[in-house]
């Protein structure tokens, strides 16, 4: 059964091939036997998953099943969810439980999905390559030695190695489409303010949004059907009506207008990933596409402007952890300025106090105009040629990273090149679109992400392109040498 699509699992729990208590047994039984190999799970939350499994089954019986109803969902360990460990892969909050569900992981529990645990990922969500957290790297299940990505690597892992159907993510600079390219899975970053961000530990609060994981196009927009739409609770959540977004998945291609930025065909993409990518491009053209060269002229300060943005805005937010309220607190404090200085430097892992640093110094006085304003400005001018690019055609492709996963421990010493990993993904943060990345190939053996963009609130578009494609071939539907189903 692990072979199958969440949809595929859906349609066997309505046709009564199973129950969700047989599915989660067997779900939970493999991570038990697996997860040692993967480093993919932070909790495995087995008393809770089993509750809600009996409870969805009698919910099936009685005729009142949600959309979602006993299937097996993992989430990112930066979601809060009620008393159950809420650790964003820090020391720092180890012994955090929350008292609360975020408003994602209420929904996707109303929809009667089934918890399995908490997912590991780079700490505070910063990294590319999932080896920050404090519990140790997530490996890739398409080789053990490489990383699965970041910062939802845990997720896409999971996903991959299918110990889940599907997972929850954040993004901040790529980190659900990043990992789901390197993973050879399907993942989208919804427009900012479509998904509640309430609940979900911040790093960066004007970039993050919170989107599915998942093997296919259509597993994901099931997902996203429980957890978009407006809180009141989260002040950046967007007023719009929702929509169901399985209901456009089988539109014809016919006509839809794509654009290939120049700029994302550089000499630094890896030739094999350029390959896949083209011969995916190609496969549009047989569904009835139109493609055209455009420009995105700004891409290559997104780096420097959203390391500039980022970190400044994690400076901020990571000031609440101070060893006083909640989580991490040094041993036999002095006074509160040891207390502070201690419970930091103790409980925060290298690349957050890296990133804290830097963000700290942009905003101190004499460096404000200088770096943060500037990088305001940048900012704008990303957005502005998107928009002006989207004005001509429908979506936007290219490789969703410019090389396959790279090995454990690669860029560890090299933070710059570790960041030049997302230069295709960061400027979607940036200017709030939405994007998704598909698998779409192979090189060295090794999955290839393709990135669709689209216009602001334009997902089931890239949800409607990406299934179509995932109709025409089966990039979707390989699994890692290694993964027994």
């Amino acid at each position: 059964m692990f072979e199958l699509t969440l949809a595929e699992l859906a349609r066997g729990l309505d046709n009564g091939d199973f129950s969700s208590t047989e599915l989660t047994q067997a779900y939970l039984q493999r991570i038990k036997s697996l997860d040692g190999q993967y480093n993919a799970f932070i909790t495995v939350t087995e008393e809770q998953a089993l509750a809600q499994a009996k409870a969805a089954d009698e919910a099936r019986a009685a005729g009142k099943a949600g959309a979602l109803c006993g299937l097996p969902i993992a989430h990112k360990d930066l979601f809060c969810t009620q008393d159950v460990r809420t650790s964003s892969a820090s020391k720092m909050l180890d012994n955090f439980i929350s008292p609360y569900d975020a408003t994602i992981v209420s929904r996707l529990k109303n929809a009667g999905s089934v918890m399995l645990g908490k997912l590991n990922m780079d700490e505070f969500a910063m990294g590319s390559s999932n080896e920050s957290s404090f519990y140790g790297a997530v490996r890739n299940p398409w080789d053990t030695d490489r990383v699965p990505g970041g910062s939802s690597g845990g997720s896409a892992a999971a996903v991959a190695a299918r110990l889940t159907p599907a997972a929850t993510g954040s993004d901040t600079g790529g980190s659900i489409r990043q990992p789901a390219a390197l993973c050879g899975v399907t993942g989208i970053k919804p427009t900012y303010g479509r998904v509640s961000r309430y609940g979900m530990i911040a790093f960066a609060s004007s970039l993050d949004q919170a989107g599915p994981m998942a093997q296919t196009a259509e597993d994901c927009a099931m997902t996203l059907n429980a957890m978009a739409g407006f809180d009141p609770l989260d002040s950046t959540s967007a007023e719009r009506d929702t929509e169901d977004y399985t209901s456009a998945l089988n539109q014809p291609l016919a006509g839809l207008k794509i654009g290939l930025p120049k700029e994302y065909f550089s000499a630094a993409l890896d030739s094999g990933v350029a390959e896949q990518v083209r011969n995916a491009v190609a496969e549009f053209e047989k569904l009835g596409a139109t493609v055209k060269e455009v420009s995105l002229p700004n891409t290559e300060l997104c780096i420097p402007a959203y390391y500039i943005l980022a970190p400044a805005e994690a400076s901020s937010n990571l000031s609440r952890f101070d060893g006083v309220r909640y989580g991490y607190r040094c041993d036999n404090p002095v006074d509160l300025e040891d207390l502070y200085k201690r419970s930091r430097g103790e409980g925060f892992g290298t690349e957050v106090k890296r990133r804290i640093m830097v963000g700290a110094y942009a905003l101190s006085a004499g460096y404000y105009d200088a770096y943060y304003r500037k990088a305001q400005q940048i900012r704008r001018m990303i957005q502005q040629d998107f928009v002006n690019v989207l004005n001509d055609v429908d979506v936007i492709m290219g490789p969703t990273t410019p090389h396959p996963a790279f090995k454990l421990g690669e860029k560890s010493s090299d933070p710059v090149s570790m960041y030049m990993e997302d230069i295709f993904t960061l400027s979607l943060n940036l200017a709030g679109l939405p994007g998704i990345s598909i698998p779409c190939g192979q090189t060295q053996g090794l999955p290839v992400g393709l990135q669709i963009i689209g216009n602001y609130f334009a997902e089931s578009k890239l949800l409607n392109v990406a299934h179509q494609f995932q109709q025409a071939t089966d990039w979707h539907k390989q699994i890692p040498a290694g993964v027994e189903v």
